[in-house]
């Protein structure tokens, strides 16, 4: 990761399930952040999960952890940074397991979730403000988004009612655009998550699980969006790729 912190043109990064507190972090990225960038984190209360962290090269003028639901506020799944006029946040969404006690965690982190996207968008508006929250949620949202959708039906993550979560965020009179898929629309894909199992990586067999979701006035002035996906399974360094969009 340290190689592609030294070749990105990034003005941001948003990491997400980095096990680390935020000293351990402070020391893993130590060559970056002697280069110039900026380290927020919101490490977990329980060691080696979780853990969100934004890195800029400007300071931030403001940082918050959690989004309002005080269930989640030590676990370690979101975090804020305001610059100037823009909020990035980087979200950690829970994965779930369906029909289990880890479903009914995410399901209540989605519901306390969207009350806090409402609100921040609203103050956004208000504040002229833009924001973009980048990040691991955990959902695909469409076919187009799952390349194994039929025999995933009923797995965490592409359930009917984590889609429905979906459609309502990125309704046409919602305040929130999935930025990848405006700029990409009706494609499969492109995946930024595969799975260690078997043969995933070499069979493009992922999800699009990993999002840029912004306000809709900041999402307009998108104009390149890729996903950073190694040329081999050996040069990975996740099991997720990188999800860059460049802004005017």
């Amino acid at each position: 990761m340290l190689d592609w912190l030294e070749k990105t043109s990034a003005d941001f990064i948003c990491l997400q399930e980095t096990r680390a507190s935020d000293d351990q972090l402070r020391e893993t990225l130590e060559p970056a952040l002697g280069n110039g960038w900026f380290l927020v984190s919101a490490e977990p209360s329980a060691k080696g999960r979780n853990g969100v962290a934004v890195l800029s090269r400007t300071e931030p003028d403001a940082v918050r952890i959690g989004h309002g639901d005080d269930e989640f506020l030590d676990a370690g799944r979101y975090i804020e940074a305001d610059f100037a006029d823009l909020t990035v946040a980087s979200l950690y969404l829970p994965s779930g397991e369906a029909l289990t006690p880890k479903q009914e965690e995410k399901e209540r982190f989605m519901a306390s979730f969207a009350v806090h996207l409402a609100t921040t968008a609203a103050a956004a508006e208000a504040a002229d403000r833009h924001v973009v929250v980048s990040g691991d949620w955990n959902i695909a949202h469409t076919e187009l988004d799952l390349k194994n959708w039929k025999t995933n039906k009923k797995s965490s993550g592409f359930l009917p009612e984590e889609r429905a979560w979906m459609d309502l965020l990125f309704a046409e009179d919602s305040a929130w655009v999935d930025v990848f898929r405006t700029l990409h629309p009706g494609v499969d894909g492109p995946y930024s998550w595969w799975s260690y199992r078997g043969k995933a990586f070499d069979n493009d067999s992922g999800w699009r699980i990993d999002y840029q979701v912004a306000t809709r006035g900041y999402a307009e002035r998108a104009k390149v969006a890729l996903v950073e996906r190694a040329e081999s399974y050996d040069l990975r360094w996740s099991d997720h790729a990188p999800v860059t969009v460049s802004y005017r």
